[in-house]
């Protein structure tokens, strides 16, 4: 045998014949005891319960999206890199990638309800006021308190449960609002009921922290995108993170091009009337905006970013809860805000509240110095006029056609417009 293979290497055989040949005649039982081959290892990404938040469960938003986290289908932007930590958890939003098949991404928002150091601060004071120690269990601390107590009896969500809660979506609540609360919370398996049994305790402790601590993630999910709201996906929640589809703030866009501002004006417009005029007869107004309340997808569409500062009036049903109940105040009252800060009254909102923000504290920032003088001088006098609470005698929608007016000569109609190109080629609406 060696000299058959010595002759068929003098003779430069083929090298893969060559090694069937060593392979051939090796001693089989060298071969079985050779070490194996070290299997490549693939890096894990490690998260602790803390990072996520889902040690502090069910004091939380949800688990929805968790098997997502650990199955790396969520990446946050920082993995890409040679280090793969995880980014600081000081931190109130990231950018992240998400996939449904390991080869497709798509660019995802990961956000907190608020700040860490703010839910730090809210869990030393659920433990120091409820149970009078620095530390303890969160879930048992709040599962002791009045409200809750009467959230587990109930079969449906009334509107003396919410009361006192400082989101501005729950100020002025009315029945048909709080069923679609219920009926559309996405953490649960859909029940499609206005009752509660399909909630058990901890899907009703958790939907009670959300509420009590930011609503956006339950406005992303009762008024979705699919159906025309002007709100990001509501992809999931995992401990006291919320995933969602990704825009960039519109202060980015503050030093856009001309046709660009003018475009993303027009929207911001639209999304105003949509909000207080739509199907469903709810009116929406806004508490507070800032250049990161709106957003922008990377088609061009402009979307509510934070839903956080949003209020809701019924005009069908009216509010069911009057101001003087509004003044209640317990532990999930103050979980983020201070416990003496004063509610608005559902009856001084007007239509023009959101408007006269806008155009105070976004428009300006956003067309300043733009346009031909002519046309820069009718909008810097339509934004003076608009900050100054328009007059009594002017409403709301007249002030936003005369804006609109003005605007909708200067935008373009090309692919920088992805969400409505080619189709303000052959439409009259744009």
């Amino acid at each position: 045998m060696g000299r058959w293979i010595c002759c068929l290497c003098s003779r430069a055989a083929d090298p893969l014949m060559l090694l069937l040949v060593l392979a051939l005649g090796s001693n089989p039982s060298t071969a079985a005891t050779a070490s194996p081959s070290v299997p490549h290892v693939k890096p894990s990404y490690s998260f602790g319960r803390t990072f996520l938040g889902l040690d502090k469960c069910n004091a939380c938003i949800g688990t929805s999206i968790c098997k997502k986290f650990f199955k790396e289908e969520i990446r946050f932007d920082t993995w890409l890199s040679s280090h793969l930590k995880l980014p600081p958890s000081s931190l109130l939003s990231y950018s992240g990638n998400y996939t449904d098949d390991a080869k497709s991404w798509r660019l995802v928002d990961i956000t907190r309800l608020t700040s860490k150091y703010q839910h730090d601060r809210a869990d030393k004071r659920i433990c120091t006021s409820l149970l009078r120690t620095k530390t303890c269990s969160l879930e048992r601390a709040l599962r002791r308190t009045q409200r809750f107590q009467k959230w587990l009896r109930a079969k449906r969500l009334t509107p003396d449960l919410v009361q006192g809660l400082s989101s501005p979506m729950l100020r002025c609540p009315s029945q048909r609002l709080l069923d679609r609360i219920v009926r559309r919370y996405a953490e649960v398996p859909d029940a499609g009921s206005i009752y509660m049994d399909h909630l058990t305790d901890r899907d009703k402790l958790r939907l009670l922290y959300t509420l009590a601590v930011n609503s956006h993630p339950i406005l992303l999910q009762i008024f979705p995108d699919v159906e025309g709201w002007p709100f990001p996906r509501y992809l999931g929640s995992c401990g006291r993170l919320v995933v969602s589809a990704s825009t960039r703030p519109l202060r980015d866009f503050f030093g856009a091009a001309a046709e660009v501002a003018a475009d993303l004006a027009l929207q911001l417009l639209a999304v105003l009337r949509s909000m207080a005029t739509n199907d469903l007869n709810y009116f929406f107004y806004f508490t507070h905006v800032d250049a990161g309340t709106f957003g922008v997808f990377s088609n061009g569409h402009l979307f509510i970013r934070d839903a956080s500062t949003l209020g809701i009036i019924d005009k069908e049903e009216g509010s069911q809860l009057i101001d003087g109940q509004q003044e209640y105040k317990d532990i999930f009252s103050c979980l983020t805000v201070d416990c003496q800060s004063a509610f608005v009254s559902c009856d001084s909102i007007r239509e023009k509240h959101s408007l006269v923000m806008v155009c105070q504290d976004l428009l300006p920032k956003l067309l300043a110095g733009k346009f031909p003088p002519p046309v820069q001088e009718r909008i810097d006098a339509f934004l003076e006029r608009c900050a100054h609470d328009l007059g009594e005698s002017r409403g709301a929608g007249e002030a936003m056609a005369e804006l609109a007016e003005i605007l909708k000569p200067l935008r373009s109609c090309d692919s920088r417009f992805a969400y409505r190109y080619p189709d303000c080629r052959y439409s009259d609406k744009y």
